[in-house]
């Protein structure tokens, strides 16, 4: 489970609370036959609020209400309809609807009712029933009813893939009472799937059916929930959102202190530099460094040196959030089905000298799916993780057990030489040689050539000197930047031999590990199994991660399975900071203590006062 967007039990260990469910917690025995509705539900620890919180501890309930916040975004969109999976959609699009329950940012795996007063369960997991707020309205003044979850759900789960995987074990929907809807499962002790079902878009089932056709995209500003609506736009341009006056949930304990700017506005760029250009001229407000050089060097404009302009760089915020940033060869290409094939295209990416010429020193490599986390593997297996990779023993690589994984380390010329040799040797066992200056298949004669496809120029400053090593050892490695429209096609059709992804994961690790790494994702359309992954030990140990005894074994089988995608070496992991860098100008203003897991920009940030 994403922590905002996973985890059950071979045998029950719930605990009931007074006002709320911690997932993981006591003895079954004190389950009481019919489970109340609970405020709020925790899959690790208990929920730090009471039933009567008056507001998030993050927030500054006081904040004034007004002003205008004008962001970018890079590409185009074409679409209002939050439910498909096609076309580009209007950035910060969720901003018009609500869903059922609400994650908070200084807690893991934790989410409150928002559009749903309470969810209930019983002891099996079975079901999950959500009682809708008396209060929640459209924007139309039309009351938000167990008709519109039904189809907001049912219309989710048959036009977009995601969520098609991601609620697989969903079975029924159904209105159980005149504010209660209840979903029912075909698996007993999935003890994610009450909190995962408080996150989707509730749309209007009226609205989308007075002569809308919910299966296309469409340029109407649609009828939603949430505290903004749509107040203008141009088609792939701009669009501008205005907080709603009448907005029902704006006085509620997780809305307070939140949701300050009266307009948010998004303009749109082909162009990343141009961009940053439009922010530092003052054309837009708010800014988020990606590039360490540009954060090193191209702050040194007047308004950051007068203070109109500040930078603020933070601890990164999304600590609670794994990740692994990689170059993903398509295993579905003959090309890259060889393991060595892919490790040796591992030897042949110099991070260490790319950090010192490119990034300034601000990263570090990757060698974790999970990196940055608990649940990073280190060192050897031991204790239940050894248990549960032993009893994997004919399934996964031996060097699981003796060998720790390591990325490939370069930084000097006769670092950089040795790695590639060894790619060349590698390369070598897997039936390729160098003839003249080219790699080709020892048998066919059919040159080692493929292509990167990408999604941002920017990403050149890494591809081209990747390009260069590759080619030092006889491998064509092609360069293709798209614009968004394409990419997104083409990765939802995995029409692609090698691109470059960010997969984010959380402390609480669930049903999307199927949608990233399992057998049934590698041919669905649109999952995120962009490796190509068909493993049967990661499917083994995805299931142990979404079915675990309790939190420790969670952990166990969760760094196991990070263990074994690595000593696979499915993906040539890249780098990621340990800091989020904002530069913004001097307009806006933040609680002085931002929560755990998060900066909260926007929805905890406000426009400061004349």
């Amino acid at each position: 489970m994403r922590a905002g967007f996973s985890a059950i039990a071979e045998r029950l260990t719930c605990w009931a609370l007074v006002g709320g469910l911690a997932l993981y917690g006591a003895d079954a025995s004190a389950q009481e036959p019919t489970e109340p509705f609970r405020h709020a539900v925790a899959i690790i620890g208990d929920p730090k609020y009471p039933a009567d919180f008056a507001h998030l501890d993050y927030v500054n309930p006081q904040a004034p209400k007004g002003g205008e916040l004008r962001m970018s975004s890079t590409g185009t969109f074409d679409s209002f309809n939050i439910i498909l999976d096609r076309g580009e959609v209007a950035p910060a699009l969720a901003l018009v609807y609500d869903t059922l329950l609400k994650d908070v940012d200084d807690e893991i795996s934790t989410a409150y009712g928002l559009l749903a007063e309470g969810v209930s369960f019983p002891s099996d997991y079975s079901s999950a029933t959500f009682r809708l707020r008396a209060e929640a309205k459209f924007s139309d003044g039309k009351p938000v009813t167990p008709e519109d979850v039904i189809f907001s759900f049912e219309k989710l789960k048959e036009h977009n893939p995601l969520y098609t995987s991601y609620y697989g074990h969903v079975t029924s929907v159904e209105k159980t009472g005149d504010r209660d809807v209840t979903f029912r499962f075909d698996q007993k002790n999935n003890r994610e799937l009450p909190m995962i079902l408080g996150q989707f878009p509730v749309v209007p089932k009226h609205w989308w059916e007075e002569g809308r056709d919910v299966s296309r995209t469409m340029l109407e500003p649609p009828v939603g929930s949430g505290p903004y609506r749509i107040a203008d736009f141009r088609a792939g341009a701009t669009i501008r959102y205005e907080l709603r006056d009448d907005y029902w949930g704006k006085d509620i304990n997780v809305n307070v202190g939140q949701n300050n700017f009266q307009t948010i506005s998004y303009t749109m760029f082909g162009d990343r530099d141009v961009e940053f250009e439009a922010f530092r001229s003052g054309n837009t407000d708010f800014w988020t460094e990606t590039r360490a050089a540009r954060w090193a060097t191209g702050f040194d404009f007047p308004a950051v040196k007068d203070g109109r302009v500040r930078k603020e760089e933070y601890e990164n915020p999304f600590r609670a959030t794994g990740v692994m940033q990689a170059l993903v060869p398509n295993m579905r290409r003959d090309l890259f089905k060889d393991q060595r094939v892919r490790r040796a295209l591992n030897y042949a990416l110099d991070f260490e000298e790319l950090n010192r010429t490119v990034f300034y020193g601000a990263y570090q490599r990757v060698d974790s799916f999970f990196f940055g986390t608990e649940l990073a593997s280190r060192g050897l297996a031991q204790g239940e993780e050894l248990e549960l990779l032993n009893g994997l023993k004919d399934k996964v690589p031996a060097g699981v057990f003796d060998t720790p994984y390591a990325n490939p380390v370069g930084g000097s010329p006769q670092a950089s030489r040795d790695n590639l040799r060894k790619a060349v040797g590698l390369l070598k066992e897997a039936g390729f040689e160098l003839r003249g200056n080219a790699m080709v298949n020892a048998a066919t004669g059919q040159p080692f050539r493929f292509e990167l496809l990408l999604s941002s120029p920017q990403l050149e400053v890494v591809a081209v000197p990747y390009q260069q090593q590759l080619r030092k050892i006889g491998i064509d490695m092609q360069i293709r930047t798209v614009d968004d429209a394409q990419y997104t096609n083409r990765l939802r059709s995995f029409d692609y031999d090698m691109t470059w992804n960010v997969w984010a994961q959380t402390l609480n690790p669930g049903n999307e590990q199927r949608d990233y790494w399992s057998s049934a994702a590698v041919a669905r359309e649109g999952s995120k199994n962009y490796a190509g992954i068909a493993d049967p030990a990661v499917d083994a140990l995805i299931e142990k991660i979404i079915f675990p005894r309790d939190r420790d074994q969670q952990v166990a089988a969760t760094k196991a399975m990070d263990r074994v995608l690595l000593a696979n070496d499915y993906v040539i992991p890249l780098y990621y900071g340990q800091t989020a860098r904002y530069a913004f100008w001097d307009k806006f203003d933040h609680p002085s203590e931002l929560p755990a897991y998060s900066t909260g920009f926007p929805a905890i940030w406000w426009a400061k006062t004349p």
